[in-house]
């Protein structure tokens, strides 16, 4: 019963994190296929670039509500209970946490664009946090503005902010026995977060990085993408 609670939280987590949000924005908003300019992902900055304003902010709230809600039907889902793995006892904190995870999975790699697609699970990431542990997420969002705001550069500001949500996360876990959960997360969603910003950290490496504020071209052979919304 407990392994089965385990499994359904994450198929709810992926399949939340799975709406595309960025993709039925943008279309309905301004007419657009956001997977066709820029970056090709469907998060916030491509969507701003691509979409304007108004749709890069509502897609970054439901972005984030994506983990947030992951993490409280996870928490509705599993109730009490725990399984004990090595000594480790898995509990509804872990729940949360693998279905936050999964949530991020969702968002990256989309069951309904066939797998392929989505964004960067950085607004996922945080919603998720936000809803674990609210100040760490508070201090990797002052990271993300301030890094953003400095260096015109979002991607470089969504890494140090993912890094410093782990930071910190480390002396709480290890000198005040904060739950080691929450470090987990942290750990794998950014680890996540860096696997997914591969290629702008070549570009950021090269000088090839695209700013705040520069303008998107339609990406080459870009072709129409199916998808079953």
């Amino acid at each position: 019963m407990i392994i089965t609670k385990f499994i359904l939280v994450a198929v709810v987590g992926y399949l939340l994190g799975s709406i595309p949000f960025g993709l039925i924005i943008s279309k309905r908003m301004s007419k657009v296929d956001v997977r066709q300019y820029g970056s090709g992902k469907l998060g916030t900055t491509n969507v701003l670039r691509t979409a304007g304003g108004k749709a890069a902010v509502l897609v970054f709230v439901l972005d984030l509500l994506k983990g947030m809600l992951a993490v409280l039907f996870a928490g509705l889902i599993f109730g009490r209970g725990y399984l004990v793995i090595g000594g480790f006892h898995w509990g509804v904190l872990m729940a949360q946490v693998i279905a936050a995870l999964a949530a991020i999975a969702g968002h990256n790699r989309s069951v309904f664009l066939g797998f392929r697609g989505g964004g960067r699970g950085v607004a996922t990431f945080f919603g998720g946090l936000a809803a674990l542990f609210p100040p760490v997420a508070l201090i990797g969002g002052e990271v993300f503005l301030i890094g953003a705001g400095l260096t015109k550069f979002v991607s470089l500001a969504s890494i140090a902010a993912a890094v410093s949500t782990y930071a910190v996360l480390i002396p709480l876990t290890i000198l005040h026995r904060f739950p080691v959960e929450y470090l987990v997360y942290a750990l794998i969603g950014t680890i996540v977060i860096f696997i997914m910003h591969r290629d702008n950290i070549s570009r950021l490496l090269s000088g090839r990085e695209r700013k705040l504020g520069e303008k998107v071209r339609l990406r080459r052979n870009s072709l129409p993408h199916t998808s079953k919304l």
